[in-house]
């Protein structure tokens, strides 16, 4: 294969990445391995080196991939050290196509969890070469070789295949090294052909626009050349290319066959690097674009709107540049008669809610109410119509409804045998039906469970981590959808239905709903000059009602003496003047009273999965 002068010959590149469960020490790993082969030294070396955010370090959490170029033994190896949690499953996947080999990581003192499971069988399904590995071989609680002979049953290997290495103290981290460049296969190519290359990744930059990453799979890109993006028909002139070491770093190379690296052309419109897209030349284009990625569906749906209605704009820019930095994301504008203008965003779990939320209000500085989150629906009408529901106030509420259907998940639970009865007791009430049950070893389980996405999403995950004294790990993937008995329960405050409080609900839960609402709008909203009556209602039929008691005015103060007439004639004029005002008043509802009633409850826990 020939290449170009000064290129790095393909045969001594190797492209991989980390794969495992949450917390199983990726980020560790992926540090000591930046410090061995000397791309960071140890002045400038940090914990969690590659997690750029501030979120994903207070979190301790990883939520974008970070790929890095790492000079060893002669060889180049391109490192991609990859999310953890269910929720950033598409990360993984993404990263997964940019590489040859995949590194996966199970923790000595835990074992295989759900997201080891998960992202094994991405890795498999993509061909790649897997090397197992034990981490935190050091802490006292390791069980490396009960754990190897899991691991190696798994993949079908023997336990002495698997690696064991301590991404805190660096034991054994060479010896992985060594084995990743003579295990993985190195990147295949055709560098005479025309010029492909995948983007895996995009961020947005300030002061220069769009930077896109690329895996190149034939031809050459270089310096100073016109390119053309496939699927848009866009070109644009490379104004800088180079490589992440774990800077970025210039070449005047340019990028050749299996070379992982970054390309700028100084666009600043969001929409004119796709990832999944091809990049080719523009002078000598490719035949025909490479098979790119899958679009994720949105599991969870939520509505984000501006405190102030002033900042809908900057809203928009903003969820226009996050998409290019998240292509998991997708919004729709939608108006609400509570709240104003504002999108309908959708999201891959909770968790992915809460760190778009939290990043739109850092990164932008905008202060944002969301609303309850909920899944998407089809109704189909007696009359044979069909409608998709992914807001309870387009919920039919004239005409007969025929059918409801809610997505449901294939969700897998791993946990010491001990808590199979709490983990089946928790399923059943979430409407779960068992699918299968098998013993990985003498004391852990997998539980196969076919369950309701609507059930999963709210705190389904707190109470399976309380229930198991937090050993369980759950991982779910969609798996089509589902007849159920399911209803709209509104709230209305003084007969007037608040579409941001409305929910889609199963039937045996609309009253509890109805009732936990109530209640709580009951404390948060002020009292007004008025009695104000706080009902859930299904349809017509009212299921639950609280009273906001009016402020009342001491009409009697200035009646001192006299009959007790006089004074039942002051109360029976105040009597008059309430009721009227009752019939004309409207009932303000404060954005706090909104914040404090739409908030999911967010903890730490929620996001080790």
């Amino acid at each position: 294969m020939r290449t170009q002068p000064g290129q790095t010959d393909p045969a001594l590149i190797r492209n991989f990445c980390i794969i495992a469960h949450i917390d199983h020490g990726k980020s560790t790993l992926a540090d000591r391995m930046l410090q061995i082969t000397g791309v960071v030294d140890d002045r400038s070396m940090r914990a969690q080196y590659l997690d750029r955010m501030d979120i994903e370090r207070e979190r301790g959490i990883t939520i974008k991939s970070q790929a890095v170029r790492l000079p060893w033994d002669g060889h180049v190896l391109n490192m991609i050290d990859t999310p953890g949690h269910v929720d950033f499953t598409y990360e993984v996947s993404r990263s997964l196509q940019a590489c040859e080999g995949a590194i996966l990581l199970v923790d000595a003192a835990q074992g295989i969890e759900a997201q080891t499971l998960a992202n094994l069988y991405l890795a498999m399904n993509a061909d790649l070469h897997i090397i197992p590995v034990l981490n935190k071989i050091d802490l006292p609680a390791a069980q490396p070789e009960k754990f190897a002979e899991e691991l190696a049953g798994l993949i079908g290997c023997d336990p002495s295949d698997v690696l064991r290495v301590s991404g805190k103290t660096g034991v054994g981290v060479r010896e992985l090294l060594d084995h990743v460049v003579a295990s993985v296969p190195a990147p295949v190519g055709k560098a005479d052909a025309a010029a492909r290359a995948l983007i895996f990744d995009s961020v947005y930059d300030t002061y220069r626009g769009v930077v896109t990453y690329v895996r190149v799979i034939d031809g050459h890109l270089s310096k100073r050349e016109r390119i053309l993006m496939m699927s848009t028909s866009a070109t644009h002139e490379t104004l800088e290319i180079g490589v992440i070491s774990p800077e970025p770093k210039p070449s005047e190379l340019g990028l050749g066959v299996g070379e992982v690296g970054y390309l700028i052309t100084g666009v600043k419109d969001v929409r004119q690097s796709r990832v999944g897209d091809t990049v080719t030349s523009a002078t000598k284009p490719a035949a025909e674009m490479l098979a790119g990625y899958e679009h994720p569906k949105p599991m969870v749906f939520s509505g984000l709107y501006p405190i102030d209605g002033d900042e809908y704009p900057e809203l928009r820019e903003a969820l226009d540049k996050l998409q290019l930095n998240d292509a998991a994301l997708v919004y729709e504008p939608e108006t609400s008669a509570a709240l104003g203008f504002g999108f309908r965003v959708g999201f891959l779990g909770l968790l992915h809610m809460e760190i778009v939320r939290e990043r739109l209000e850092r990164e932008f500085g905008l202060s944002l109410i969301s609303t309850a989150p909920n899944v998407v629906y089809r109704v189909v009408m007696e009359d044979g119509s069909e409608l998709t529901v992914t807001n309870p106030s387009e919920f039919p509420t004239g005409g007969k409804i025929a059918q409801v259907f809610e997505p449901v998940t294939k969700s897998t639970i791993l946990a010491p045998a001990e808590f199979i009865g709490a983990i089946m007791e928790i399923c059943q009430g979430r409407r779960g039906q068992l699918q299968g049950m098998d013993y990985l070893s003498e004391d852990r389980v997998e539980i196969r469970y076919t369950l309701p996405l609507g059930e999963i999403i709210f705190d389904f995950f707190d109470q399976l981590k309380s229930r198991t004294r937090g050993y369980a790990s759950l991982d779910y993937e969609p798996a089509g959808e589902a007849e159920a008995d399911l209803v709209k329960v509104d709230i209305l405050l003084q007969g007037e239905a608040v579409d941001a409080f409305s929910a889609i609900v199963h039937k045996d839960k609309a009253y509890a709903y109805g009732v936990d609402m109530a209640k709580k709008l009951r404390e948060l909203i002020p009292r007004q000059q008025f009695e104000v009556p706080i009902q859930a209602a299904i349809g017509a039929r009212v299921i639950a009602r609280e009273n906001i008691r009016a402020i009342r005015k001491d009409v009697l103060a200035k009646c001192y003496g006299g009959d007790i007439s006089r004074k039942r004639k002051l109360l029976e004029k105040q009597k008059e003047g309430k009721k009227r005002m009752k019939m004309v008043g409207r009932v303000e509802v404060p954005q706090e009273a909104f914040v404090a009633a739409l908030s999911t409850d967010s903890s730490a826990d929620k996001s080790k999965r």
